[in-house]
């Protein structure tokens, strides 16, 4: 088992470098490039994906130390459990789904940047991603995610004609940076307490940290990995840097980048700690409670439909992190039952994320391939030009707005009875907390299905509002490919919900949350999921044949009443005047009363243009434009400021630097004198 486990990894590395080396040999022609480039990236994801469900097939962890020439300090120290088996599945599934739609995604950069870089990237990307999850010491980890963030950096800004990609590639250098400091001392205080950078030693040693040390760690942790999960409110880059990046890209950000720094949460609140305070679980939940909600109403009022989807990854990355908090929180209480829940659910929430938000960014560039805009105003009409793409959107859609019988609504509702099971056993903070979070999953569900009736009514719906919407023609057969088979797993995952359950639960069982748990509370078989012996039970093939036995009844009473009624179509009545796309409902018009019940919060900004005819007759328009706008109160009021800030200290400082060499002695000597003041002090 070991052998072949060490082959599949060997496989992939294998295959991800030859597509990044390969790749820059072959610049100069860029069918040649994507070809190579896509069968690399194809037999690397494939070789993940038997590498990850061999880890989850053996109770056996994989552990291996390598010494290199290279670092001989260091060994290269790999580690696969079943939380890593999991994660490399996930990585494994979207990348190969993701390479298959992005063959003839990127048919329309050909000629215009160069196919070979993308695809150099895209490979090292994805193999970093997969070295992330197994790297078993501090040192070898932070090498990998660094190779990730930079990977990821030049695929957002990779079409630099545009301005816009190339801040929003520079804004998410930077933030991942700053976090990436915060891990550095992480790690730093790891080994200042343990003596060591391996991930095992952590293990070990980890519950004799001191509780304040702890507290730092955590701390640092959540700042560390919450930027790259783009938890509120440290999710600043986000929803610029995935809309700038390729759509397959965006889906490998969205879908499964940001899950390692839940991945790395996890591993170091639940793997490295066997024990952790209830102030790390509620903190937790507060955040994902503030980011799910958040989230899905910045999503509301956007109307760029890849910042909309990377709004709904915060809103989804808070609903995971409900999940995370109260595992955390439940352990710290010995509700081992009900910790095994929340990360049970938290983990199927992971993947199902993975699963419905590449399939909607694949099919929303699919619409931007095919328009040539992002601005859904400019859409309309297009689900007689796209069928496929809309019925992949529309499952995409629901299965996000955790509606029946799609996958996101099984994982919310594990993890709305995880939530449930907690109350009326805590204090009053902790109970206030929990219903919090309830309160916010629910709100969160109802917000994000009014979003995407918006976002697929006013894409595919009605008529035509711009030339190229008129115009557009379906996606090829490659990239409707990718999304069929996100769109089968998304309803398979649904359907047969107790079984996916059953598996994560035994994910989770595979980590220190489950040590001395009784876990006969939770039942899980192939048609019902039962939750605290009875306390919540669905049976999602049940549910499934209900709804089609409906169906089916309405379609037989629909024919019998009406068989014998011919059954004539004409044209809508318009009221003697012509229909236009203008009397059409905008997403604007959709949004705006939903964004006023919040105003106070998001302080909305309207903008209104209008134009006259005759300017002698003020008051007869010709036409008028609404815009709603709404502006990121934590970049307004947090990250702007500190810009400023940061600019002006830096032109104070930067006088320092006059280009006088007898200046730069004199500093010198300051710095000497005050080091031997406070040696001999």
């Amino acid at each position: 088992m070991e052998f072949s486990l060490l082959q599949f990894l060997m496989i992939a590395l294998g295959a991800f470098g030859a597509g990044s080396v390969g790749c820059f040999f072959l610049l100069k022609s860029d069918r040649f490039s994507a070809s190579w480039g896509t069968v690399t990236a194809f037999i690397g994801s494939a070789a993940c994906i038997a590498l990850g469900l061999s880890a989850l097939g053996t109770t056996e962890t994989f552990a291996r130390q390598f010494v290199t020439p290279f670092i001989p300090f260091v060994p290269l120290e790999i580690y696969i459990d079943k939380l890593g088996g999991l994660f490399l599945v996930i990585i494994g599934t979207i990348a190969l789904l993701a390479t298959v739609y992005g063959f003839g995604y990127m048919k329309h950069f050909y000629g215009k940047y160069a196919i070979g870089v993308f695809y150099a990237f895209y490979n090292l990307f994805i193999g970093s991603m997969v070295l992330v999850v197994i790297a078993n010491n501090s040192f070898f980890f932070l090498v990998m995610w660094e190779i990730m963030s930079l990977a990821s950096y030049f695929l957002v800004v990779f079409d630099h004609h545009e301005e816009e990609n190339v801040r929003a590639g520079f804004l998410y250098f930077i933030v991942t940076h700053i976090a990436t400091a915060f891990l550095v001392v992480m790690f730093f205080l790891f080994y200042r307490a343990t003596g060591s950078l391996s991930f095992d030693t952590f293990r070990m040693e980890a519950g004799n940290i001191s509780p304040l040390l702890s507290g730092i760690i955590f701390i640092l942790a959540l700042i560390g990995f919450g930027t790259k999960a783009g938890i509120i409110p440290l999710h600043v880059w986000l929803p610029n840097a995935h809309p700038a990046a390729p759509s397959q890209v965006s889906a490998l950000m969205s879908g499964v980048m940001i899950k390692l720094g839940v991945f790395m949460l996890i591993r170091v609140f639940l793997d490295f700690f066997a024990a952790t305070p209830a102030w790390l679980g509620l903190t937790v939940l507060i955040l994902g409670a503030l980011s799910s909600l958040l989230g899905v109403l910045y999503a509301l009022g956007e109307h760029d439909i890849k910042r909309l989807l990377a709004y709904h990854s915060i809103e989804n990355i808070g609903i995971i992190l409900l999940g995370v908090g109260g595992a955390l929180f439940f352990r710290s209480m010995g509700e081992d039952m009900l910790a095994l829940l929340s990360l049970a659910a938290a983990l199927f929430h992971t993947a199902n994320h993975a699963v419905f938000k590449s399939l909607l960014f694949m099919s929303a560039g699919a619409v931007v391939a095919a328009t040539h805009t992002r601005n859904i105003e400019k859409y309309g009409g297009l689900i007689k030009r796209m069928p496929y793409t809309a019925f992949f959107f529309l499952i995409g859609s629901i299965a996000i707005s955790g509606i029946v019988p799609f996958n996101g609504f099984v994982s919310e509702w594990l993890t709305f009875q995880s939530l449930i099971g907690g109350l009326g056993t805590h204090d009053a903070w902790s109970q206030i907390v929990l219903i919090l979070g309830i309160a916010a999953l629910a709100t969160t569900g109802g917000l994000a299905a009014a979003c995407f009736v918006k976002a697929f009514g006013v894409t595919f719906l009605a008529r035509p509002r711009s030339e190229d919407a008129l115009h557009a023609e379906e996606a090829d057969i490659g990239m409707r490919g990718g999304m069929a088979v996100l769109a089968v797993i998304a309803v398979m995952l649904g359907i047969f919900g107790g079984s996916a359950a059953k598996f994560f639960a035994s994910v989770a069982m595979s980590l220190p949350i489950a040590t001395g748990s009784d876990t006969s509370g939770v039942s899980v078989t192939a048609e019902a999921l039962s939750v605290e012996g009875g306390f919540g039970t669905l049976n999602m093939p049940l549910i499934v044949f209900a709804i089609l036995l409906a169906l089916l009844a309405t379609w037989i009473m629909v024919r019998f009443i009406s068989g014998k009624r011919r059954v004539s179509v004409r044209e809508t009545w318009d009221c003697g005047f012509p229909l236009t796309p203008r009397m059409e409902i905008t997403a604007t018009a959709f949004s705006r009363s939903l964004i006023m019940i919040f105003h106070k919060i998001f302080r909305p900004k309207m903008h209104i243009e209008t134009t006259v005819h005759d300017a002698s007759r003020p008051h007869f328009l010709e036409s008028l434009v609404v815009s709603l706008h709404l502006e990121d109160l934590y970049h307004k009021h947090a990250y702007h400021p500190i810009g400023q800030a940061t600019l002006r200290g830096a032109t104070i400082i930067q006088k320092v630097q006059n280009g006088s060499t007898n200046m730069y002695l004199l500093y010198v000597l300051f710095v000497l004198l005050a080091l031997l003041a406070w040696a001999a002090h």
